[in-house]
């Protein structure tokens, strides 16, 4: 991360000849914001947003026409005058999904979205009157104006959306980040196809073959082997990798495939069929919003899996808030130092994110990378520190980190970045270490829960917690999530095995 820090000077102000060197160095298609996969993935979720947006502005106009139209008691009402506006609210929804009006693609026009909208409220308010009219014209009297009303408000919400997204789409958040792995006569292709369209960010190549690959491919640099692609600092913001290597060098392409599956990014490979066709293009710029009713996809388990993290940490921040005072209290009577101790680690994607506890060793002697993990009877470790690991209510203001984003309630632990396993660093004695991060961060997990938790002294242990966090990011789901959140507490309360 860049330095916030002001400078000591101000640079000297670039010439139009100096920025037209820098474009060129940086390439054609560099976003103009820079987001990482983890808010890259936020803003792909916002169709979800939108539509609870819509559903909430329909149904409370629905109750208001009924109290302020009706002028009658709410607990009084009776079926056949609310069944007319219920229709009505059903109908509306489901014509704005099932127009595809949460996709916000770029093939459908902004004027044609909107006179989709006002044409779905039309066939609402008709429906209702249909249902009113069979009920004998009960419950008609709220129909029309409702209508009006939730189709006017759903046009200026999906104005607001329309904006929002063309914004996005500007800088570039829509457009899935790549980069693409061999300096080919395929790549070439993908990347003059890919500047014609414009829906792709290129953020760079990376081929073995240095010596005879050139600076830049179509004007993407060219940034180094794949090795380096392996701990590059543009890692945590790349969606997907393209493998890209002439259809004979099969051993290479089978070389290059195992060493970048280690990364949790996604890997696709380019064959020659495919080579400037659309085809692949459109594959890798699909869904710029992650779309509704598409079954349990990667997109809609993300979304259950925020609102569950915001709804119950949210619940958790305000009962634990008492507790979190006394602990900060006891803190600082205890040792000199701050209360909290942060921590640079492995996030969503390795995106380097900075994890709040509270402090329980010494401040003299933190160990912000863990290069020495705690070990029984630790000399470090407070005498409240002691108590507050045990119990793992240090672990408590990453409910900070939850409702931020940044970590879930439940997810692999995350890991200080460049942990150490006896003199090895953890991250390298196990290849599949860093399918960890193909999830956000959790405050406990399935790790947790089946006693892998606290330090990992040795290479099987390491092994296990991999195994277990893979495991669990494999089976994710709502009622996994809820019951690994039930049984975190007595399972950790009742483990006097685990050092922390």
């Amino acid at each position: 991360m860049p330095d916030c820090a002001p400078p000591l000077a101000a640079p000297p102000l670039a010439t139009p000849k100096d920025r037209a060197a820098q474009k060129a160095e940086r390439g054609p298609f560099r976003p103009e914001v820079w987001l990482n996969a983890r808010q890259r993935s936020s803003v792909r979720l916002a169709a979800h947003y939108f539509r609870a947006a819509d559903v909430l502005a329909v149904a409370g106009l629905a109750v208001t026409a009924l109290w302020l139209l009706d002028a009658a008691d709410l607990n009084s009402l009776t079926l056949g005058a609310i069944l007319p506006l219920a229709t009505g609210a059903v109908a509306i929804l489901a014509l704005l999904r099932g127009l595809g009006l949460y996709r916000f693609g770029r093939d459908l026009a902004p004027l044609i979205h909107i006179a989709c909208i006002l044409g779905a409220g039309v066939l609402a308010i008709g429906a209702a009157l249909l249902v009113g009219l069979a009920l004998g014209r009960k419950g008609l009297g709220p129909v029309v104006p409702w209508g009006v009303a939730a189709t006017a408000t759903l046009t200026g919400l999906h104005a607001l959306w329309l904006m929002l997204v063309a914004r996005w789409r500007r800088q570039g958040a829509l457009s899935p980040n790549i980069v693409i792995v061999g300096a080919t006569r395929n790549a070439e292709a993908l990347i003059e196809r890919a500047l014609e369209r414009r829906d792709l960010n290129i953020l760079g190549v990376f081929d073995d073959r240095l010596a005879r690959s050139p600076d830049s491919l179509g004007g993407v640099p060219v940034l180094g082997g794949a090795d380096a692609l392996l701990t590059h600092k543009m890692a945590p913001y790349i969606d997907r990798i393209v493998l890209a290597i002439d259809a004979e060098g099969g051993p290479r392409v089978r070389d290059l495939t195992r060493k970048l599956e280690t990364l949790p990014n996604p890997l696709t490979v380019l064959v020659d069929s495919e080579t400037g066709r659309d085809a692949v293009l459109t594959r890798l710029a699909s869904a710029p919003l992650a779309e509704i009713g598409q079954g349990a996809d990667a997109d809609r388990r993300a979304f259950v899996k925020r609102l569950q993290d915001l709804a119950i940490g949210g619940m958790a921040l305000v009962v634990a808030a008492p507790i979190m005072a006394a602990i900060a209290l006891a803190i600082r009577l205890d040792s000199p130092g701050p209360i909290f101790f942060r921590q640079r680690r492995h996030g969503f994607n390795q995106e380097a994110i900075v994890v709040w506890k509270f402090r329980s060793m010494r401040h003299a002697a933190a160990d912000a990378t863990a290069s020495r993990q705690v070990s029984a009877n630790d000399d470090r470790v407070t005498r409240v520190g002691r108590f507050i690991r045990a119990t793992s209510l240090d672990e408590l203001p990453q409910i900070f980190n939850v409702l931020t984003g940044e970590m879930s309630l439940v997810g692999p632990r995350p890991h200080a970045i460049g942990m150490k396993t006896g003199e090895t660093e953890s991250a390298l004695l196990v290849a599949e270490y860093a399918h960890r991060h193909r999830i956000k961060p959790g405050m406990t997990g399935w790790a947790a829960i089946k006693g892998s938790r606290g330090p990992v002294d040795t290479e099987a242990e390491v092994r296990r917690r991999v195994e277990l966090d893979v495991d669990y990011i494999q089976r994710q789901s709502f009622w996994l999530d809820l019951w690994i959140i039930l049984i975190t507490i007595p399972v950790l309360l009742g483990d006097r095995a685990a050092v922390r």
